[in-house]
């Protein structure tokens, strides 16, 4: 086969790929999680076997919905910035601010996946797989304030990321910004006082 025409194939297949993911979330955002593969792939307006060629499965589909959403949303970069940052109180705040512009566009979709973790095994997988990559840049974060000098000596960086990762996590803000009706100003502002008071020295 021709370079050139390999090359558009590649192409055009990474299109299509991200467009039934970017469909994918939008039904998802609507619908629910629980969305059959039929559905997605009537909104995206390919069949079914096409959604298979691409992901496998369900699961597969579902596992790359969310890394997507990393990509789209860039995530990674702004944890990478945030982690860039000198002044150790600096650091864990933006590394907050990161996620908490971050977890508003993912919440319709992540609260599905959250609902159905125990009894959608392919939404849990998803959703773990995801929360471990995140876990793993606050372990990151909280390493990196006990190597400054910064983290209070009662926490290791392991607790001291988990309790970071407890206290900001998709569930604790569904519920301060739809339960309790706080504006996304004062989670922020709440969870960077408790986070930077509980864990940094004075």
């Amino acid at each position: 086969m021709p370079e050139i025409l390999r090359v558009s194939r590649n192409v055009r297949g990474n299109r299509t790929r991200a467009e039934i993911l970017d469909k994918a979330w939008d039904l998802i955002s609507e619908q629910g999680a629980d969305a059959k593969i039929s559905e997605i792939a009537k909104a995206v307006g390919v069949s079914r076997q096409a959604i298979y060629v691409h992901f496998n499965s369900r699961g597969g589909l579902l596992v790359e919905l969310v890394e997507r959403a990393d990509e789209r949303f860039e995530i990674k970069e702004a944890f990478d910035a945030a982690l860039a940052i000198d002044n150790p109180k600096d650091r864990l705040i933006a590394t907050l601010d990161a996620w908490l512009v971050f977890v508003p566009k993912i919440y319709p979709v992540a609260k599905d996946l959250i609902r159905l973790q125990d009894t959608d095994p392919e939404a849990s997988i998803a959703w773990n797989d995801r929360m471990s990559d995140l876990r793993r840049w606050l372990l990151t974060l909280t390493k990196s304030l006990r190597r400054d000098g910064a983290l209070k000596t009662s926490w290791t960086p392991e607790k001291a990321g988990q309790f970071f990762w407890t206290q900001s996590s998709v569930q604790a803000w569904g519920l301060l910004r739809y339960e309790c009706c706080w504006s996304e100003k004062e989670i922020a502002s709440r969870l960077k006082d408790s986070l930077v008071s509980t864990l940094l020295k004075e």
